[in-house]
């Protein structure tokens, strides 16, 4: 059975969602925002830090006014608020725009890319990240599984800041004990995460038959981290 990315994020009716980390955001940003517009919802779709312009679906608002948001849910989609382009990245609106779109339009829901991680299976935030608006419900944390393996300095985003974070050497490669204590860290994968937002764990790039064992070993580690209320494996993993 098929299980939609609402059920696995255990959606509500009114949620701001907040992705973070690296290894698939935009991909999953893009499927639920298609998977809800398909149910009838009305889903804003943004980044607070820089997405590529090929990326960017639905019908294009140039503005973060919440009255000009408002006329874009006419046409049919997604309504996706950019702030800027220059032929191959768009800007998004700053955070606090985010907060007052989801506090002052009828979007259902909205959803932002929060973070950047330039195409790279696992990163740690540099002081300016993650970019999360203060009234996100809920942020979901994506890392790839197929970091694992692979030298840490090939595989990260900010290699010296995941090896400051797990202890792993930038030539050793990655193990899902070094994925699990990078997701779990209060300056990594939990970094800025608003008080009352629920946290999910979303792995993706698992391949049927191969990775189980590692995993099993992530997720218990992750299921002992008070803060992490859910985890999540993204298919083609199942």
């Amino acid at each position: 059975m098929n299980v939609s990315l609402a059920e696995r994020f255990d959606l509500g009716d009114h949620e701001l969602v907040a992705f973070v980390g690296a290894g698939g955001k935009s991909t999953l940003l893009l499927r639920l925002g298609a998977e809800l517009v398909a149910g009838g919802r009305r889903v804003i779709l943004t980044t607070t830090t820089k997405l590529g312009l090929d990326q960017v679906t639905g019908t294009v608002c140039r503005s973060s006014d919440p009255v000009e948001v408002e006329a874009c849910f006419a046409l049919p989609g997604p309504v996706f608020v950019v702030s800027t382009e220059d032929g191959r990245k768009v800007t998004g609106p700053p955070p606090e725009d985010v907060d007052h779109l989801f506090a002052e339009s009828t979007a259902n829901h909205v959803l932002v890319e929060a973070d950047g991680a330039r195409g790279r299976s696992i990163k740690a935030p540099d002081v300016h990240e993650p970019v999360i608006p203060t009234t996100a419900t809920l942020v979901v944390v994506v890392a790839s599984l197929n970091a694992i393996g692979l030298p840490l300095a090939e595989a990260a985003h900010r290699p010296e800041l995941v090896s400051a974070l797990s202890g792993l050497n930038l030539t050793a490669p990655v193990g899902p004990e070094h994925v699990a204590a990078l997701l779990a860290h209060p300056e990594g994968g939990l970094k800025g995460v608003p008080d009352q937002a629920r946290v999910v764990v979303a792995l993706t790039g698992g391949k049927p038959g191969g990775r189980e064992e590692a995993v099993g070993l992530i997720c218990r580690r992750l299921e002992l981290v008070p803060r992490i209320g859910g985890i999540t494996l993204i298919p083609p993993f199942e």
